[in-house]
């Protein structure tokens, strides 16, 4: 065979192994596509985008109000997920406590307001360091755990104590607060979750949908402070 007539021949072999390529592609592109389908629910923020957005707005503005009216006498953190806002630190009294929770539930498109603020002392910066590596451990953990929307649960923690936010179904809460009350140094995990349904989460193609908040209690309830009254707690196990 001349040259002439194998160029051909070998052009069409070309063209056939690239269009083997694109199908087989193809194909692993449809099997990933299937297993992320499946595992929508857990490997996503259940939050719309706007309420990611909300949510970083109001840490924003509750740390710019608590500087404002507190300065360096009190360290006031706030963490929130679609507009429910957890309130953690420590203040000298009672009354700056009370303040505090005014101030946050004045802040636009906070929904609720969970008061766990300390009356007394200053933490130690050793404790806040200690808090922020058992944050770490915490989120690490529920990361490699099966069955556990890591993606959509914030992780705050005060003196050892771990507070878990996100939407979850009532078996997926239980899971990240078990996995969550056996990593040393945990004091204790208190559960301020948004329970929904499973169905709330799948849509008719078998993606993650937007959930609402199932949960029993009222939007403006506020749990008692500091001594985790009202949440639910987990001993460490």
């Amino acid at each position: 065979m001349t040259l002439s007539n194998r160029l051909p021949l070998t052009l069409a072999r070309c063209v056939l192994g690239v269009a083997g390529l694109s199908i087989l592609s193809g194909c692993g592109l449809l099997i990933v596509g299937g297993t992320a389908a499946t595992t929508a629910v857990v490997a996503t923020d259940r939050r719309t985008a706007g309420e990611q957005v909300d949510d970083q707005t109001i840490e924003l503005r509750a740390s710019s109000e608590m500087n404002k009216a507190f300065g360096d006498k009190a360290r006031i953190v706030g963490t929130s997920y679609a507009g429910r806002l957890l309130l953690v630190g420590d203040v000298p009294t009672d009354a700056d406590r009370q303040q505090a929770v005014s101030i946050a539930r004045g802040i636009t498109k906070v929904h609720s307001v969970d008061d766990y603020i300390r009356v007394g002392d200053l933490t130690p910066l050793s404790v806040r360091t200690n808090d922020t590596w058992i944050t770490s451990k915490v989120k690490s953990q529920l990361m490699t755990t099966d069955n556990v929307p890591f993606r959509t649960i914030k992780v705050t923690t005060e003196r050892g104590i771990v507070y878990l936010m996100g939407k979850v179904t009532a078996t997926e809460g239980e899971l990240a607060a078990k996995v969550t009350s056996s990593i040393t140094g945990v004091n204790k995990v208190v559960k301020l979750f948004q329970i929904v349904s499973r169905e709330s989460l799948i849509t008719d193609d078998g993606k993650s949908a937007p959930v609402t908040d199932s949960s029993s209690s009222s939007a403006t309830a506020t749990p008692p402070a500091a001594d985790g009254g009202g949440a639910q707690p987990m001993p460490v196990q």
